[in-house]
């Protein structure tokens, strides 16, 4: 009649085989993060998938702050815009030597399968999170050059 399987009656090769497909879906969504020009264009089915429920919020947050301070840009005085320049400046710091620290203990090749889908979960957000910084930041560079002329 019906399927009444529950994860505890799975077997162990199972199990594996479903953990296998979801590292497989991470490491080209990792790929396909490299080929996305404007993240914040995406479509809600486009965006990057997240393994941790905590870092697809985080990503949702973020993506709502970002498009805020784009929108904000068009009608942003110049100091405020030089503000906020510097300070991603700095965070963009921040963000790509996260990101380096994931990669480098990616491949060590020294950890647990799970910390490994971990560490690829937040070396994911980082890079989302790059991507969107340095849009920004070439935002504001355009409009600080042409409010300095």
């Amino acid at each position: 009649m019906y399927n009444t399987a529950t994860e505890s009656d799975m077997r162990p090769e199972d199990s594996e085989v479903v953990f296998a497909e979801e590292v497989q879906a991470v490491d080209e969504d990792l790929k396909r993060l490299d080929e996305i020009e404007n993240i914040l264009d995406l479509a809600e089915g486009e965006y990057p998938i997240f393994t941790l429920a905590k870092n697809k919020a985080r990503f949702l947050r973020m993506l709502s702050w970002y498009k805020g301070k784009e929108e904000w840009l068009d009608v942003a005085p110049l100091s405020g815009v030089s503000k906020l320049f510097k300070q991603q400046s700095k965070e963009l710091e921040g963000i790509r030597a996260n990101k380096m620290d994931y990669e480098m203990e990616l491949e060590t090749g020294t950890l647990t399968p799970s910390q490994r889908s971990y560490r690829k979960d937040e070396l994911k957000m980082c890079k989302v999170h790059e991507k969107m910084a340095v849009h920004l930041i070439t935002k504001m560079q355009i409009k600080i050059k042409s409010g300095r002329r």
